[in-house]
Order: C-alpha cells, then sequence, then structure tokens
C-alpha cells in the first residue's frame, strides 16, 4: 500500500475492502509485479499485463486468478519488453534491484507508456538478491524528472524510497 499510495494511486473502498485503486479506464502495464501485483485491486482497468520472469514458476492458481480478473499475465523480464503492449501506465515498484539491466527496464517501459508510475528504494547495499543500488541523481536522469526522495519506518517498508510519476 506503501509503494501505491507515492505512485500516486487513489485508493477506493468499496464494500468488500477499503483497498481498492481507481484507474479510471487505463491500460497498465506492471513489471515485475509478481504474484499478487496492485492490478488485482485495480477499478476500472482497461487492460492489465503483468510481466515477471518467475510468472511460469508459480503454482497455476496464480496465472488463472490474473485470467479471471482480465490480467494477462506475461512470463518475461523487462528487458525483453521491446515489442509489449503500449499501454497508458507503467508500474514499477521494487523491482528493478534485481533486474538484470534496470536501465533498459526503464527505457522499454519508456517506449510502451504515456507515463511510468515508479517507487524505488535508494542508496541500499548490493548484495546476491539485489546487485543494482540507485541514488535520486541517477534514477532522476533515467527517467528524465524529478523524483521524490523519503525516508520510511513501516516494519520492512524501511530506508529513503524514491517515487514519482513520470511523463514518457
Amino acid at each position: 500500500m506503501l509503494y501505491a499510495e507515492k505512485m500516486g494511486l487513489h485508493r477506493v473502498a468499496t464494500p468488500e475492502t477499503a483497498y481498492n485503486y481507481d484507474v479510471c479506464g487505463a491500460a497498465v502495464l506492471d513489471v515485475g509485479g509478481g504474484p499478487v501485483s496492485l492490478l488485482l485491486k485495480c477499478l476500472n482497468l482497461q487492460r492489465g499485463y503483468v510481466v515477471d520472469p518467475l510468472m511460469d514458476r508459480w503454482p497455476a492458481w496464480v496465472r488463472q486468478r490474473y485470467e479471471a480478473a482480465g490480467i494477462e499475465a506475461i512470463a518475461s523480464k523487462g528487458e525483453d519488453l521491446t515489442d509489449g503492449p503500449v499501454v497508458d501506465e507503467v508500474w514499477i515498484y521494487n523491482v528493478l534491484e534485481h533486474t538484470e539491466d534496470p536501465l533498459k527496464v526503464i527505457c522499454n517501459a519508456q517506449r510502451l507508456g504515456k507515463l511510468i508510475r515508479l517507487f524505488e528504494w535508494v542508496d541500499t547495499v548490493k548484495n546476491e538478491g539485489h546487485p543494482h543500488a540507485f541514488s535520486e541523481e541517477m534514477l532522476n536522469g533515467w527517467l528524465n524528472g524529478e523524483g521524490k526522495v523519503e525516508v520510511f519506518a513501516r516494519g520492512r517498508a524501511s530506508g529513503r524510497g524514491y517515487y514519482g510519476i513520470f511523463p514518457c
């Protein structure tokens, strides 16, 4: 929910849950959304796509859940989305540090979307699971804009977060 809030998504309550996001008819591509993409909580989604290289490694019910929600699940890396779907928005949250080539992921997102909503942790330490670390200046340059940086202390969501909405 922290990522959604900072990426500017508008939370809307329904009788079922207080945690939905109205995307107002947008087509959205979630890069690296994994088995629990924020798209599963979206209202008024024109078309949704979740791209994750591990998609076919999860139980079959993950893909079936996406299909039942009208979201296309694509087993691919963000770096390989050279001919992906053209969408209104591309969402990238807490995933770039796991990729092979984070700049290529952003370049592909800029080509496929009209805007990018992004949340990433900055000034982190590289390790085996996180081969990349980012600075505010680096992401500003890649995204051709200025994101915001804030310090968070919400359990596991702790550290310096970089976020923003960037036109492509």
